[in-house]
């Protein structure tokens, strides 16, 4: 096939390129030439413009799909639908279970989503989740019936720029002492992005369209710890740490403690991806993510944007055993 990628130089943009190009897929990426320049050099063709604005470079070519993985605003995946509706016979967007205003555990994407006051807003930060519900729905009126809506969920792996996972095996490598989340049941469902850029490739090979939940299946933060354990042999000692006393300490959900969430928000990593499993989604063990992971990683525990720092942890745990 050839398939055009918007973006396909960061996270998941650029292993759906990879995975597209192992398969002998031809692949054209649209994007800024900003990041990582160059990344497919040789591989794949680049054409450089903006989805702002500058739509010129894609104009009057001809694809079997488009992947959309950098969409946030409906006004420009209107735009792009809308030049690529008559040359392109699937598009699939790359949205986020962050559509829904509320979770309930094991909820199908039958699921009410989020509604904007304000449809011409295009306040990202704010509105993230009820604007990709918005861009949903514009890919879908422009090319109805062939578009593929994949619900994401956390993202990680090799070139995760968040940390947001990636703090876990670095605090559980060297073993030892360590704050976690709760107790060993505490949920946990990730995705690595080679798995889902895997599944969307094939997914598209195969016409598939329709709303996806695509993230991992349900796991206990015990599965974690054994993990880690595969990877790096060593056993990391979790010191279990409720919701009370976090809070009661100031610990940031999701971003002093990534993959915490307070009680009324678990069930958003408690989505059903059974739709999905049906349609040849699998992924690899988590211990694999975490060992490739700290390979790519370029930097240390010291150098992550999220998670506690060691000093903090160790007041913590001194808080924690006083308790105790």
């Amino acid at each position: 096939m050839k398939i055009l990628v918007l973006g396909g130089t960061q996270f998941l943009g650029s292993h759906l390129v990879r995975a597209a190009l192992d398969r002998g897929h031809e692949v054209t990426l649209f994007n800024r030439g900003v990041t990582n320049a160059g990344l497919f050099a040789g591989e794949a063709e680049t054409i450089v413009g903006d989805r702002d604005g500058n739509l010129t470079g894609i104009k009057g070519r001809q694809f079997d799909a488009c992947i959309d993985p950098s969409g946030y605003v409906p006004r420009l995946v209107g735009a792009s639908c809308e030049l690529l509706k008559d040359v392109v016979d699937h598009y699939t967007f790359v949205s986020s279970i962050s559509v829904y205003p509320r979770f309930t555990k094991d909820m199908d994407e039958s699921s009410a989503v989020a509604t904007l006051d304000d449809p011409d807003t295009e306040e990202i930060e704010k509105h993230y989740g009820g604007l990709k519900v918005l861009c949903e729905q514009k890919a879908e009126e422009i090319m109805p019936g062939r578009v593929l809506q994949v619900r994401s969920g956390l993202i990680v792996g090799p070139s995760d720029p968040t940390d947001r996972f990636t703090y876990w095996p670095f605090v559980m490598k060297d073993g030892g002492p360590f704050i976690a989340p709760i107790d060993e049941d505490y949920p946990v469902q990730v995705i690595d992005g080679r798995d889902q850029a895997n599944w969307i490739i094939d997914s598209i090979a195969a016409n598939l369209t329709g709303v996806f939940h695509v993230t991992g299946h349900q796991q206990r933060f015990a599965d974690v710890i054994s993990a880690a354990q595969e990877a790096f042999g060593v056993t990391a000692e979790p010191r279990w740490a409720d919701e009370a006393f976090l809070l009661e300490n100031k610990v940031t959900p999701w971003v002093d403690l990534p993959m915490w969430l307070p009680e009324q928000a678990k069930a958003m990593v408690q989505v059903s991806v059974e739709k999905a499993s049906q349609h040849g989604l699998t992924t690899r063990p988590l211990a694999d993510t975490m060992v490739d992971l700290l390979a790519w990683h370029p930097g240390d525990r010291d150098s992550l944007q999220v998670g506690l720092t060691r000093a903090r942890e160790q007041e913590l745990l001194s808080l924690l055993e006083g308790k105790q």
